[in-house]
């Protein structure tokens, strides 16, 4: 059995504002880093193998900071990148309403894109780790389209709002994967509204 708890990265400037931030690197705010050493002071409960980040600036800062407390090993790997958001990288809801008002982005990365990618990410991550317990930082479009697959859709995209820090785990066992907890926030600082 494989364990995999999926971290959303802390807070960043953008997320406060709005913006779609999609492949854009953006760094952690102070919010971002509290949040982070939270989810580290958090994890120390459980036993943890190894990490894995996004190669983005937000995803990569948070695991570091994860990694101070742990003292585990720490990989990235760009199956976990954020879903490429296209034209609509930087714009607020609004301006993406505007702009997109049928919500179809220029250069946006498909669903079906998406989909393969974090399906062979896990097929990799649970062969060279089978029976490890794993962290992977990574984002919330990301995330939410992991867990709105495995959940047909009850949960995630267009659905949940994944708050920054969150923890949302599924567990390997063969071929069957099951969903533990999502959206787990209970470890973090109170959050603004807009976080």
């Amino acid at each position: 059995m494989t364990k995999i708890c999926f971290i959303r990265h802390g807070e960043t400037d953008w997320n406060i504002a709005g913006k779609l931030q999609g492949r854009t690197d953006i760094p952690l705010n102070e919010s971002g880093i509290k949040q982070a050493q939270a989810c580290g002071t958090s994890l120390l409960q459980n036993e943890w193998d190894l990490m894995i980040t996004s190669p983005l600036l937000r995803a990569k800062e948070t695991g570091q900071i994860i990694q101070q407390k742990l003292n585990i090993p720490l990989y990235e790997k760009e199956s976990f990148i954020e879903v490429a958001f296209g034209d609509a990288e930087g714009l607020t809801y609004y301006e993406r309403d505007a702009r997109f008002p049928n919500r179809e982005y220029p250069n946006k990365e498909t669903e079906a894109m998406v989909t393969e990618r974090f399906l062979k990410g896990l097929e990799t991550v649970h062969q060279d780790h089978t029976n490890k317990n794993i962290l992977i930082i990574s984002h919330g479009a990301f995330i939410n389209a992991i867990f709105y697959y495995f959940s047909n859709g009850a949960i995630g995209t267009g659905i949940t709002r994944l708050a920054n820090g969150s923890f949302s785990t599924l567990e390997i066992k063969d071929n069957d994967t099951h969903i533990l907890d999502y959206n787990t926030t209970h470890h973090l600082p109170a959050q603004s509204p807009k976080s």
